[in-house]
């Protein structure tokens, strides 16, 4: 029997209860597990989602292996470092945790939207009569091959009046939904899940990258207002639109650091491991008068850093320049493609760890318009200085999803759950009871 690979609904936080969260990122530069103790905040802003602070217990990073593009390309070297990763946050945490939630940041990330109404008959809104536009809204099938991740409705109307946030005990004649759903590649979460249960741990709930990274860096405000978040990642880059305090759409390209280390490479025929330190180092998205004079050393391939090479600065940033306004351009072309193109007052925020390139601002704000500043997670303590950065901001968010799990709407997929795609003997007892019976 074909199991269906569609995240299960995440029972959210209370805003009373304490919990303790582990969560996993799995990225193409780097794999972190973060273990940390969610307690209620005494004061919460109105419109704020963060209803928790995060106390980091633990914490485990390392070089990736055996991703790329955000996609699982080599199972065992993905599983032995997700393992390794888990073990250092749980010997640092003094825990050993079950459950972690992972990020779903391959598998060509995109949007759908559904509408639905329903008849009300002049009568108050129940919660019954929410709950049954919700699942009209929700019936329509997923393409060939994709599966939900986030299903979130943004608004509602009552009568043709758009812009209700709350029906409950409103009076009306008909009430209307916009659904988002944001959806992925089915086989890149199949093999992300597989890779994660292989190290003997469950996956407690699924979420896209830059969802989770617009709710560890963005104000309630800039969600109000709409804006923009742009996930630089080491193999692609993802991006988020928030407008009216919901998320209403997902993007992704697959361009990202590991493409400007690997232009580097090329064009100074240099090392890999050169090529990423002159990118840390000394690379930079604009140009500036000083590049000429300064100098980069580096060795070239196959000379075992015999003779060392010299050259300005100037040549590292042409070869860096211009893959980033490229992967920019393109984000761009998809905004306005999907109707969200630039206008006056729009802000652009960008995390990850690409974004920390020098001039990588500058670049979008020319490319992009509006204005841009670059976000690091908010409510998290205890985080060592190199985690305090954009680099983990998709981690850190993975603690706030807890808290807003319950916006999410996936009752009509509720035949379809996080199925286990291990080989294990109840995994087998389960699959003889569902085809006999």
């Amino acid at each position: 029997m074909k199991k269906h690979v569609v995240p299960s609904r995440m029972k959210q936080l209370s805003p009373r209860r304490s919990a303790t969260v582990a969560v996993l990122d799995v990225g193409s530069s780097k794999i972190a597990c973060l273990i940390a103790r969610l307690t209620p905040e005494r004061d919460v802003a109105p419109g704020d989602w963060r209803t928790h602070r995060a106390r980091i217990l633990g914490i485990g990073h390392q070089r990736s292996r055996g991703v790329k593009n955000g996609l699982i390309v080599d199972m065992d070297e993905a599983e032995s470092a997700i393992r390794q990763t888990v073990d250092a946050a749980e010997r640092m945490a003094g825990v050993q945790i079950e459950q972690v939630i992972v990020t779903a940041s391959g598998g060509r990330l995109s949007s759908q939207h559904f509408t639905a109404k329903t008849a009300i008959g002049g009568r108050e809104v129940a919660e019954s009569d929410v709950h049954r536009v919700l699942e009209a809204s929700a019936t329509h099938p997923m393409s060939h091959g994709r599966i939900a991740v986030h299903s979130l409705p943004t608004s509602f109307s009552l009568d043709g009046v758009p812009g209700v946030r709350e029906p409950k005990s409103m009076i009306g004649d008909e009430l209307g939904v916009d659904l988002h759903v944001a959806s992925c590649d089915q086989a890149a979460a199949r093999n992300l899940i597989l890779a994660v249960e292989r190290g003997h741990l469950g996956i407690e709930a699924m979420a896209a990258a830059p969802y989770v990274a617009g709710l560890s860096v963005l104000e309630p405000d800039e969600v109000e207002m709409g804006v923009v978040l742009i996930d630089m990642g080491a193999g692609s880059t993802s991006l988020s639109v928030f407008h009216g305090g919901a998320l209403v759409h997902v993007d992704a390209v697959t361009l990202g650091g590991n493409h400007v280390t690997m232009d580097i490479a090329r064009g100074l025929n240099a090392r890999l491991s050169d090529a990423e330190r002159l990118k840390t180092f000394h690379g930079a998205a604009i140009a500036s008068p000083s590049d000429e004079r300064e100098t980069i050393t580096f060795g070239h391939v196959g000379e075992n850093g015999e003779r060392p090479v010299h050259a300005p600065k100037s040549h590292l940033v042409r070869i860096i320049r211009p893959r980033v306004e490229e992967t920019l351009e393109f984000l761009r072309d998809r905004l306005a493609r999907a109707g969200f193109g630039a206008g006056s007052g729009r802000r652009v925020v960008l995390t990850g760890g690409a974004c920390q390139l020098t001039g990588a601002p500058e670049a979008a704000r020319r490319i992009l318009g509006g204005q841009v500043r670059v976000g690091r997670p908010i409510g998290v303590d205890g985080l060592p200085e190199a985690a305090r950065s954009p680099a983990f901001a998709v981690a850190a968010g993975l603690f706030v999803y807890p808290q807003v799990a319950g916006r999410e709407y996936f009752e009509p997929y509720r035949e379809q759950r996080l199925a286990s795609v291990s080989n294990g003997y109840m995994s087998r007892v389960g699959r003889w009871l569902m085809e006999s019976f």
